[in-house]
Order: structure tokens, then sequence, then C-alpha cells
């Protein structure tokens, strides 16, 4: 017999609720639970029915509370369930929104059911092995990773950090070439100079020390960190923490 998958649906879009409710109402593993066409509403059910969900397909962008919002809170509450995100934003504008937070796919609307109903079993079943895929849960493993070393997110160097190491992540052998190779590339990408983007990284490598969790700087960096909370040249800590993502298997591909 097969597993049911319960659907939560939050979106404002009557719509979507309608077309999504009518395409699965006899569908023989998707069932969708609920509609909801606000955030406020979608929320409190979250919180009081989050045991009956397998998977929340929801909007960014709606009344009262934002998608934002609720994925904030599940997050705070410990709620880790399955998302997909359905939104009129491009791709990359929607990453960017909820980069911070756990999500397994995104869709643009107008939504194609077919692909709604294959991405859904994908997601709850772990199939979905695209690069897409890959791309954003490697970026949630590293802003976790910054996020737990105290680097606040409002900072330039939060982001130069964040993208020097995705890039050491996929090319190890940046290793020797962060001024060469990284700083420049980053200094392009923000419409900056390198010698900026090196000052960023280093202030927001000194907020980390000053703010950040012992702990976890221990347990990531090892013996570069001793009594006097000695602080890794830029280049060792970018490695390091494009070293973890790889040897410890942080990030889990959906």
């Amino acid at each position: 017999m097969k597993k049911i998958i319960n659907a939560l649906l939050i979106d404002d879009t009557e719509s979507v609720l309608s077309k999504t409710k009518q395409y699965f109402s006899s569908h023989a593993v998707i069932n969708i639970k609920e509609t909801i066409n606000n955030g406020k509403e979608g929320l409190e059910y979250i919180l009081k029915h989050q045991n009956e969900i397998d998977i929340i397909l929801m909007d960014i962008i709606m009344p009262e509370v934002d998608g934002i919002s609720i994925l904030e809170e599940m997050q705070k509450q410990n709620i880790n369930k399955s998302v997909i995100v359905l939104t009129s934003y491009s791709k990359d504008s929607a990453m960017k929104l909820v980069r911070e937070y756990n999500i397994d796919y995104f869709m643009s609307k107008p939504i194609n059911m077919e692909i709604l109903e294959k991405r859904i079993l994908s997601v709850v079943n772990n199939d979905i092995v695209t690069e897409e895929a890959k791309d954003n849960k490697i970026e949630i493993a590293i802003s976790r990773m910054l996020h737990s070393l105290g680097i606040p997110s409002h900072i330039r160097g939060y982001q130069y950090i964040r993208e020097s190491v995705y890039m050491m992540y996929e090319n190890p052998d940046m290793i020797g070439g962060i001024t060469k190779c990284i700083y420049p590339e980053i200094a392009n990408r923000f419409d900056t100079t390198a010698s900026r983007v090196e000052r960023a990284i280093r202030h927001a490598i000194e907020v980390s020390w000053a703010r950040g969790d012992y702990d976890v700087m221990e347990e990531l960096f090892g013996n570069s960190v001793d009594f006097d909370r000695s602080k890794p040249t830029n280049s060792e800590f970018i490695a390091t923490l494009a070293d973890n993502l790889r040897l410890k298997n942080k990030v889990v591909f959906s």
C-alpha cells in the first residue's frame, strides 16, 4: 500500500488554490490536506497540525504574514518539513529571499500541475538531484555555518565569505589563489575592489571571533583555535569552511 503524502497549500491566489485542489482531488498518493489563502492562517495551521503534514507548498508574498515569516518561525520552532516555494519572482530573486531556509524546490508561476506532481513525489522521496537543488542546498549550508559563527548577514563580509566558500567548494584548487582569483571575482560580482573584499572578509572574521560560539569554532577549526582565540587568515577561514562542507558531508541533496 502506497503511503499518502499530505500537502498543505498556502497561497493568496484563489485560482492556484482551486486548480491545485481539483487536480489532486482523486490522486492515488498526493492529498491536498488543506488550502489556505493567507500567511497568518497558514502559519497557525502549521503550528497546530505539523505532525499531519508531509510537505508545504507556499507562495512568498501573501497578506498578513508572508512566506519568509512562516519559514523563519518554522526554523525557530524546529519544524522540519519539505517545502516547495511557488512564486512569481524569478528563481534568482526567490532564492535570495529565502536562501537562509531549508527550501527543497522552487517553481515559477503559472504552475504546471503535472510538473508540480512530479516535484512533490521527488521531494518527499528524496529523488531531486538537479543542479538547481544542489546549489540551493550548498548555499543554505554555508549561510547556516556563517550564522553559527556569529557573522551577521547585513555586513558586506558575510556576502563575500559566502560567495568565496562556494567558489572554493566548487574549485578546491583555488586554495592557493584567493588573492589572484577569488578576491577579483568577488569584486567583479559586487562592483567593488579586491582590496575592499579582503578588508571586509577580515572584518567579518574579527566579528566572528568576538561574538561567535567558541565550541562551534573549535569544532570547525580544530587546532587553529587556541586559548587566546587566535584568528585564522582569510584563506584559512574560507578553505576550512569549504573543506567542512566536503569532508563532513553536511550538504544533503534532495
